[in-house]
């Protein structure tokens, strides 16, 4: 970027909503994963109008534009790997209608998706999907790499709630998609190519979102298992039962460990570990599911079976679930946190070959995850700072990668691809996805401004 084009954005956004401070740009150069590259610049757009002009200036100017939530991408899917200019949609936080009667809300790209869920508790209604960042994470990122969260089993990704959109394309044109209805059957579904796009095809300016009831009663259980096979077997019978679990977690015996180690946890030694909400808009409906998934439990031989007994009990074993992440991670200086997905009767062969790839390289790991819809969590500790570490441990993950892949499985369940998982696009793609992929994309984006090097859609 030249400084004639600093200028013309201060003159877009507002001198006072623009920067080029060292400080400020080596925090947009890094985001949950272990990528970083500085931008040139970033600003603070207002509305789609000052985005519009802005994808113009850089058409003309060809500069990079990088659109920015809360940064809690786990792939370095916000990274501006080329430079360019990182636009932080913070400004545009705004709820702008919420409409209960039509089951929908319209935000901007910038709500926090804690701030939505305290905005519609009053009316007994919220946005089911539950990414486990969902206390930072914007809507918009949500959107863009169509996050999951613990209760994808019975309720769903972002994908799945999404009605309409406005996005500004990247030559600046702003285009609207979707329907305030609830289904529509009229053209092409334009919505979803942007939903989990990851800011590639267009900057997302508005979003219509469809919102649930919330449930009113919950039950939580927990069983202990001597094998992954029985674990496993367990998960497919739950979900063969007539019911469908909320939360359906599975932890396994690296997990179980770390947590009684590091965090205290009174936990069996046990090859796996399930835990499952069931919920309801009744008492009776709650109880009714939670008794399926006891004797399920029970047919597959647990060796333990426990139910909380009220909401306290329910939350200290999900406190252990929570602590998961940051009990494994105080292990080393740096981690890998994959979020591969399967088919769930796949559940235990991923597990077990996950395990075989990790047992025995020095490395220590953790697996745990949402078995209720296949997405698991392998996670890696190592010390980055060196070279050999860093180098060995991703070749561990393209293991994970290619079994997961040779399993029917997909790179990721909710975290996206951005830069880490790029160059293994083609384990999950055939060439001719990829290249209606790059199709598309050099469509919309022909000096390829948005977002590039993200999903090995450059080549």
């Amino acid at each position: 970027m030249e400084q004639r084009d600093k200028e013309a954005i201060k003159r877009i956004v507002g001198e006072e909503h623009f920067t080029d401070e060292l400080i400020d740009l080596v925090s947009y150069s890094y985001d949950g994963s272990d990528h970083n590259h500085r931008p040139e610049a970033a600003a603070y757009p207002a509305d789609s109008e000052q985005i519009s002009r802005i994808m113009r200036l850089a058409n003309e100017r060809r500069f990079p534009v990088i659109p920015r939530g809360a940064g809690t991408s786990m792939t370095g899917s916000v990274v501006p790997a080329k430079g360019g200019l990182v636009l932080d949609m913070v400004r545009m936080n705004r709820i702008l209608n919420i409409r209960v009667p039509d089951r929908q809300v319209v935000v901007q790209p910038g709500v926090v998706y804690a701030a939505l869920q305290k905005a519609l508790a009053p009316s007994g209604f919220c946005f089911p999907p539950d990414p486990a960042s969902g206390k930072v994470c914007t809507l918009g990122g949500n959107v863009a790499t169509n996050a999951g969260g613990i209760r994808g089993a019975k309720y769903g990704v972002t994908r799945d709630y999404v009605l309409a959109l406005e996005v500004v394309l990247p030559d600046g044109r702003i285009v609207h998609t979707g329907s305030k209805c609830m289904k529509s059957s009229s053209g092409l579904d334009l919505t979803r190519i942007f939903v989990g796009s990851e800011g590639v095809l267009g900057i997302i300016t508005e979003i219509t979102l469809k919102i649930n009831p919330k449930p009113t009663a919950f039950r939580t259980a927990m069983a202990s298992f001597e094998t992954l096979r029985q674990a496993g077997q367990a998960v497919t019978d739950i979900m063969h039962s007539g019911i469908l679990p909320s939360v359906l977690e599975i932890m396994e015996e690296n997990t179980i460990r770390v947590l009684r180690e590091k965090s205290g946890a009174d936990l069996p030694e046990v090859a796996a570990l399930l835990l499952v909400e069931t919920d309801g808009y009744t008492e009776g409906e709650a109880e009714y599911a939670v008794e399926k998934v006891v004797a399920a439990f029970q047919d597959n031989d647990a060796k333990t079976v426990s139910r909380a007994g009220s909401q306290e009990e329910a939350e200290k074993l999900w406190a252990i679930r929570r602590a998961v992440g940051s009990a494994a991670g105080s292990l080393r200086p740096n981690n890998l946190s994959e979020d591969v997905t399967v088919p769930i009767s796949k559940v235990p062969q991923l597990l077990e070959g996950i395990q075989e790839i990790m047992t025995g390289q020095g490395y220590p790991f953790v697996i745990f995850g949402h078995a209720g819809d296949g997405n698991l969590h392998p996670k890696i500790m190592f010390d980055g700072s060196d070279p050999k570490q860093a180098r060995e441990v991703h070749l561990l993950i393209d293991k994970v990668f290619q079994l997961t892949c040779d399993l029917g499985g997909t790179l990721s369940g909710e975290h996206g691809i951005g830069l880490a998982k790029a160059p293994y696009m083609h384990l999950e793609h055939d060439a001719v996805a990829m290249e209606l992929m790059r199709l598309l994309k050099n469509t919309l984006d022909p000096h390829n401004l948005l977002n590039p090097g993200k999903m090995a859609l450059d080549q």
